[in-house]
């Protein structure tokens, strides 16, 4: 039997690469701290993207931005999500909102394509923040060992559009919720 005195509580690390709003920020990290019930801490970072930039599709290698996020020395004993404002792509896919290293430490996410604006429709903050929270949510969740969901508001239910983030809500469904508290990862203590 484990000694629960020895258990790590992991935190999560919001590693910032980039402008974003403090506000903006703390609201992410409160909802994701609330969904995940382990402490969330906002960092700031700094890498050269041109290092990751492919001018053949004027986008940013999601991969590469991934294995760079993984390498960080702010990372612990929890879980790193690089945060970005840049239009990621891996080899197989036309754009990704985000990805993570299934039961892994190490995520990414981009707010790029989230936007309003990018659409051609008028700023909608608040619904960028939604939008935004879901997709770190969703790849914190795959670091901590959970795949897609088909219950249709499930958070981990997979979004190929931002209209499918748009119909999915913040919040883990019962049985995702129940695979995160029953399967932390070896040494982590499931919060309540």
């Amino acid at each position: 039997m484990t000694d629960p005195s020895h258990m790590i509580t992991p935190t999560i690390t919001l590693a910032v690469f980039g402008y974003f709003g403090r506000n903006f920020l703390e609201k992410v990290a409160k909802t994701v701290q609330s969904e995940f019930h382990f402490p969330v801490r906002i960092v700031e970072s700094h890498v050269d993207l041109s290092d990751f930039f492919d001018p053949s599709r004027r986008q940013y290698n999601g991969n590469k931005l991934l294995k760079s996020v993984s390498t960080l020395s702010i990372r612990d004993k929890g879980k790193t999500l690089g945060l970005f404002d840049v239009d990621l792509y891996i080899p197989i896919l036309t754009y990704i909102f985000g990805q993570a290293i299934l039961s892994g430490d190490t995520g990414i996410a981009s707010t790029y394509r989230l936007s309003n604006e990018h659409y051609g429709l008028p700023p909608d903050e608040e619904l960028l923040l939604q939008r935004f929270t879901k997709v770190v949510i969703h790849e914190l969740g795959h670091a901590f060992g959970l795949i897609h969901c088909t219950t249709p508001t499930c958070v981990m239910r997979s979004s190929t559009y931002v209209e499918d983030i748009d119909q999915k809500g913040l919040r883990f469904c019962h049985q995702c919720r129940e695979s995160l508290n029953t399967d932390p990862p070896a040494g982590f203590k499931a919060g309540n």
